[in-house]
Parts: structure tokens; C-alpha cells; sequence
């Protein structure tokens, strides 16, 4: 399933970092769109800090009756079916589970005919230790690969459950470049997290996502301060913090209902 840091995951607690986001009040912007562009402390090339980043993920999987299950990586809700046809997923995209043997699940998002996502789910022999293999494809082929080790929480048996990991390892490889976009605003890229997001500070809704975005296919951002970003949709919010000497960027992802970021990565600038 899609993560919702690796982003799943876009999922965010680091190791070491306060990611308590401090409103300033009265900051004073600068007066146009164009000279905030031209200045943007948050533009350039980021390269991901192993280190100093976390991977936290919870899931929930519930039955529906027969081969049916309901699905909460984060997102909210989903059904699917396991060796069922393809369900439906926000922004055009549909999800596949298959069975590879009594304890093993293959899970594929698809969008376009081309494949986004691979996770390949494997329960321990007694039943409480779940391997996800979380692959994300680019557009060009390449994967970026995460393999979380999940701990059941409960008596349900298979994959039934509540699941908890903080297992995941940051892949080193991941890069994020921020780049001005209209007027104020900002455009994200990362392929390594299957982002592309461009987004406008104005209060309201901003373009699509990109084709190959995880989540919501519409955010909405503010300028929390002069340091500070605030991006949301309805599954999440992405908190971006800059450092006083602009040289880390952590980025951490919250969702509704949880009082704490579950994911959190953090980058240093190129």
C-alpha cells in the first residue's frame, strides 16, 4: 500500500530534532511574488540525512467478509479484494492484491496502464511479525525500495490486525529539489518519494499532485513564518522547517487522528 512517508510514509519524530513547528508572529514578507521567488530560502537541492530521519508507519486491515478486507495504511479506508479485480484509488490510479501463498500478499498500484507501487507483504510463521518489501517506481523504471518489519498489536490472526514498525531504513539516495512556482509559490520534486507537488500560498486548493503522488491529488499551504511551510489535504499535513542557518530542512507528515508526526525526514542542502 501506499505509505504515507515514504512518502507513506510521506509518512513523519526524528532522532534528535525538536519538530515542533514555532509560529513567529509578525513576520514581514517581502512585498512582491516575484522578488519572494527570487529569494525563497527553501529553493534548491536537498539530499536525504539517514541519520537524523525516521520512518514510523501504523496500518490497520479489518475484514469484510470472504476475501474482502478494509485497508488503512494512513489514507483512510480502503477496500480491496484479495485475487479480486482491480479497486479504484483516488487520482485515477487502481490497486491489486494477490495471494502468493497462504501467509504472502502482493499489492500493485497501477495508473495508466504503468506500475507505481509494489509492496510485497509477508506474515511470520506465528503470525505476529509482518515483512513489507515497499517498492515505488519512477516513471523511467527505477525503484526506490523500503522493507519495514511490522509487530501485530492484538489477538486477530493473518493479516488481520493493527501493525506498528520503526524499523524502516531512509534510503541515502532520495533528493528533493524545491523550485519557485508561479507567483509565491512553491513546486516539490522528488522521485525517490514519489512526489511532485506544486503549491500556491494563497489558502486555496493548488494544481495536481504530479502523476506518480501518493496521496491527495489537491493541497492547500501556508507560510507558517519565515522558516516554515504548512501543506494539507484531507488524508495529511506536511510540515517543512528550515533551519536559522538555511542549510537542513526537515519535512514531517501528520495525519487526523494521531497527536504526533509519524514520519520525518530530513535533508541538507546540496
Amino acid at each position: 500500500m501506499i505509505r504515507p512517508a515514504t512518502f507513506r510514509r510521506t509518512g513523519a519524530a526524528v532522532h534528535g530534532y525538536d519538530s515542533s513547528m514555532k509560529i513567529m508572529r509578525g513576520v514581514v514578507w517581502l512585498a512582491t511574488g516575484m522578488v519572494w521567488a527570487a529569494n525563497d530560502p527553501f529553493v534548491g537541492k536537498w539530499r536525504v540525512d539517514p541519520s537524523k530521519s525516521q520512518l514510523m508507519d501504523v496500518m490497520k486491515v479489518e475484514r469484510a467478509g470472504g476475501n474482502k478486507y478494509i485497508v488503512d495504511v494512513g489514507l483512510g479506508p480502503e477496500a480491496v479484494e484479495v485475487d479480486g479485480p482491480a479497486a479504484p484509488r483516488a487520482g485515477g490510479a487502481t490497486l491489486t492484491v494477490t495471494a502468493e501463498g497462504p501467509n504472502a500478499w502482493k499489492i500493485v498500484q497501477k495508473k495508466d496502464g504503468r506500475i507505481q507501487v509494489i509492496a510485497n507483504w509477508k506474515l511470520s510463521q506465528d503470525g505476529n511479525t509482518l515483512n513489507d518489501e515497499f517498492s515505488l517506481v519512477g516513471q523511467d523504471g527505477s525503484t526506490s525500495t523500503v522493507n519495514y518489519v511490522f509487530q501485530k498489536k492484538g489477538a486477530e490472526s493473518g493479516f488481520v490486525g493493527r501493525w506498528e514498525s520503526a524499523s524502516a531504513k531512509v534510503d541515502p539516495g532520495i533528493e528533493l529539489e524545491i523550485q519557485p512556482y508561479g507567483s509565491g509559490g512553491l513546486y516539490f520534486s522528488s522521485p525517490g518519494l514519489g512526489l511532485a507537488l506544486k503549491v500556491n500560498f494563497n489558502g486555496k486548493d493548488s494544481p495536481s499532485a504530479g502523476q506518480d503522488a501518493p496521496h491527495a491529488s489537491t493541497f492547500s499551504g501556508r507560510r507558517v513564518n519565515q522558516h516554515g511551510l504548512e501543506l494539507t489535504d484531507k488524508a495529511q499535513t506536511i510540515q517543512v522547517e528550515l533551519s536559522t542557518d538555511l542549510k537542513t530542512l526537515a519535512m514531517s507528515v501528520s495525519y487526523p487522528r494521531e497527536d504526533k508526526p509519524r514520519n520525518v525526514l530530513v535533508f541538507a542542502r546540496e
